[in-house]
């Protein structure tokens, strides 16, 4: 709606309006805007209408998705409910399940705790045992530390060393050879007095054994570090042992009262050892002298020998016993052979005797037959029966 300025202007009463250059009047105005507001209206009233039933729609859809969301909540519930009870029984289940496993659990728990408890009061009752094994083995090393001690006194001392010595000799002597077999200390024609005289048998010559090693010289040898001490040390210990093996060939071989062939005692192996690894000079230049440095293995092995010629000598000399205990048992034996031939004749001369009785036996019961049959003969017409003399029993042999 336009306004032209330049149009002069007409009285209101008669026109309102101007539309393009049409002059509407007053009433026509009213009723325009009576039917404007009416269509407002009805516009207005349609569009309500169509918000309502939009609103209807909407209230529908809104219940009956309420109603699918109320049937979908309730099958949720039945759900939930259904999980929730089988949840529950599962869980009463594994309640129950995890109960027993745990009482299984604890029985066995309880079970190995008492095995347990009981090997392990086997165990500290062996380990107590093994202890007091112990403590009785510490306390035996105690008293050989002790002896051992006293026995390094013995072998410091020279006269202990050497009866130690002969101690070991004469115990080594005595437990292999008979009595009779040995002298300790006997007195030879040159006034000198071995440790012993081994007496051997067909001879009056004995092997003699002197047990008084020198010892000095071999320990100051081990205990000696510095090249320089240890040659000094050697050069001591061969002059000592070639000293004493010119004492023991000059002293005690004697021909026609002792054996060619003297030995030297030495009442350690780890010594004799030692003499062989360091000096084979000294142990050679003894055997040129004839005279043997023997340990207490080799004196061992020296004396089982001594002891089987010792037993071969007394079978020999006892052989001519055995053979007359021989003969007289040959002689029994054939005595017992003559006796066991006259026993079997004996016996089948029994024999003899026993096969006649039974036929006479038969006889007689053959007889009792016919006398009890009434079964008689003319026995009266039949010659006697000669009645045979028993053969005298042949007579024993002397000392049967």
């Amino acid at each position: 709606m336009l306004i032209d300025l330049e149009t002069p202007v007409l009285p209101l009463g008669r026109y309102v309006l101007d539309f393009g250059g049409l002059l509407i009047g007053a009433g026509v105005g009213a009723l325009l805007l009576l039917a404007v507001l009416a269509w407002l209206v009805w516009r207005g009233t349609r569009t309500s209408r169509r918000a309502a039933r939009d609103n209807a729609r909407r209230q529908a859809d809104m219940e009956t998705q309420l109603y699918a969301f109320m049937q979908a909540q309730g099958e949720m519930t039945g759900r939930l409910k259904a999980m929730s009870e089988a949840v529950a029984s599962r869980q009463s289940e594994l309640s129950r399940g995890l109960n027993e496993r745990l009482d299984q659990v604890g029985h066995k728990l309880g079970q190995n705790l008492e095995q347990n408890t009981r090997r392990t009061s086997e165990s500290l009752s062996r380990l107590n045992e093994r202890l007091a094994v112990i403590d009785t083995a510490q306390k035996n090393l105690t008293d050989l530390s002790g002896q051992m001690v006293s026995l390094q006194d013995i072998l410091s001392n020279k006269q202990a060393r050497g009866a130690f010595g002969q101690g070991r000799m004469e115990a080594i002597i005595m437990d292999g050879l008979p009595k009779g077999a040995f002298d300790f200390q006997p007195t030879l024609s040159n006034g000198t007095r071995p440790d012993c005289v081994i007496r051997l048998p067909n001879t009056d010559a004995g092997i003699v054994i002197d047990a008084k090693f020198p010892l000095e010289a071999f320990n100051a040898f081990r205990d000696n570090q510095s090249p320089a001490e240890r040659s000094a040390a050697m050069t001591r210990v061969r002059n000592d042992i070639n000293r004493h093996v010119s004492d023991i060939a000059s002293k005690y071989l004697i021909a026609g009262e002792t054996q060619e062939t003297a030995m030297m005692f030495v009442p350690s192996e780890a010594i004799y050892a030692e003499l062989h690894d360091n000096f084979e000079d000294v142990v050679q230049k003894a055997y040129r002298s004839r005279v043997v440095i023997v340990s207490p293995n080799m004196m061992m092995l020296a004396v089982q020998t001594i002891q089987a010629i010792l037993k071969d000598v007394r079978m020999r000399e006892q052989a001519s016993i055995i053979q007359n205990e021989v003969h007289q048992m040959m002689d029994d034996v054939h005595r017992l052979r003559d006796r066991v031939l006259n026993l079997q004749r004996h016996f089948g001369q029994a024999n003899d005797d026993i096969e006649k009785i039974l036929i006479s036996s038969d006889k007689v019961s053959k007889r009792g037959l016919r006398i009890e049959q009434l079964d008689f003969d003319d026995d009266s017409q039949k010659p006697a029966r000669k009645v045979r003399k028993s053969s005298p029993k042949p007579k024993l042999a002397a000392g049967e």
